[in-house]
């Protein structure tokens, strides 16, 4: 018997579910955002479980050898009424528990997947951009997933990240990833009047928004050529002197991604251009004073600005490495200790 429960939210989320027929048949689960609401008779993303929808679970594929499966009020599984008491037929295994996550990078990118906040696997995207990958091994619980790009010129992009709760002998697809662009700019400080050109790359052929954050905001429109690369030369006679940044996303049919990084620069009476190593160096989130990783001296940096009035130079660190709300506060350290290396 095949069942399906379509549930729509802010975020266009859906989830299938496909019930296997026997209880030691391999289930899979597809997914292709996160839903919430315990209690709503649906599945969502960090639940096992929602009223009688149990997500084609049961006894035997949580490991036991029998029983009934049922779901407690706060959407976990219920195995009071399973039992561990072994029979005469053995040879009987349980289905491997897998992740399968699909999705959209940069032609030929090298995508890598965090588990929990540590790299457990890398593969290529395909020339088209997309990429499938599968982790195994998992035990029953819950993890956060993140996926990131890196494009041909060595820029990373922002993580796409997501919780999902996992439950043995059941393989999970998470369908939908769609990282976003990354960015580059070939000026730390434009003279006014000058252009700035704002590049990177992403799925080939799509539709990129690139906004310009500034009073009033600039949101300019590029087609991203057969190999994914996309540049938009910004008039800076539009922006006022002080500090600006630049962000972007794409849209190919019905995907759009997110916003990527946001990458900060400064309007004033002289350009001062960016070398390939500065914008690689660039584009790793929370490293304040660049040296490639994310430890104690990037917190000691970020705790003197603290509550502070950032300077103008700071305003443009600030805006490329973390939040770019031109202020340090607890989400900015939340940041950190999320890309913490030690």
């Amino acid at each position: 018997m095949y069942g399906f429960i379509t549930k729509t939210t802010s975020l266009f989320l859906i989830i299938f579910y496909l019930i296997a027929p026997n209880n030691l048949q391999a289930i899979t689960v597809e997914i292709s955002a996160t839903v919430g609401g315990c209690g709503d008779g649906v599945i969502g993303i960090g639940e096992q479980c929602d009223g009688s929808s149990l997500g084609g679970a049961s006894c035997v594929s949580l490991g036991f050898s029998s029983g009934t499966l049922s779901c407690s009020v706060s959407c976990t599984f219920n195995t009071s009424s399973c039992s561990n008491t072994s029979g005469g037929g053995g040879g009987s295994s349980i289905p491997e528990t897998n992740v399968v996550l699909t999705g959209r990078a940069y032609p030929l990118s090298r995508v890598s997947i965090l588990k929990d906040g540590q790299l457990i696997v890398t593969t290529i995207a395909g020339p088209d951009s997309k990429f499938s990958v599968t982790v195994s091994g998992l035990s029953t619980g819950n993890y956060i997933f993140s996926a990131y790009g890196e494009d041909d010129d060595g820029i990373i992009s922002s993580p796409f990240t997501f919780p999902i709760f996992i439950s043995s002998g059941v393989t999970t697809s998470i369908g939908g990833i769609f990282i976003a662009p990354t960015i580059g700019l070939d000026k730390s400080q434009v003279r006014r009047g000058d252009t700035i050109s704002i590049f990177g790359q992403t799925t080939p052929n799509s539709e990129v928004t690139i906004n310009v954050n500034s009073e009033p905001s600039y949101f300019v429109t590029e087609e991203a050529d057969q190999d994914g690369a996309y540049l938009l030369n910004f008039n800076s006679a539009l922006l006022a002197y002080g500090s600006h940044s630049a962000k972007s996303k794409s849209q190919i049919g019905n995907e759009i991604s997110p916003f990527g990084n946001a990458l900060g620069f400064i309007v004033g009476d002289a350009n001062v251009f960016l070398n390939p190593s500065d914008l690689q160096n660039s584009s790793r989130k929370a490293d304040l004073n660049n040296d490639l990783r994310v430890n104690l001296v990037d917190f000691s940096i970020a705790a003197f600005w603290y509550k502070r009035t950032l300077s103008q130079s700071f305003s443009l660190v600030e805006a490329q490495k973390l939040n770019g709300d031109n202020k340090i506060d607890l989400i900015d350290f939340s940041i950190m200790a999320y890309h913490w290396t030690g």
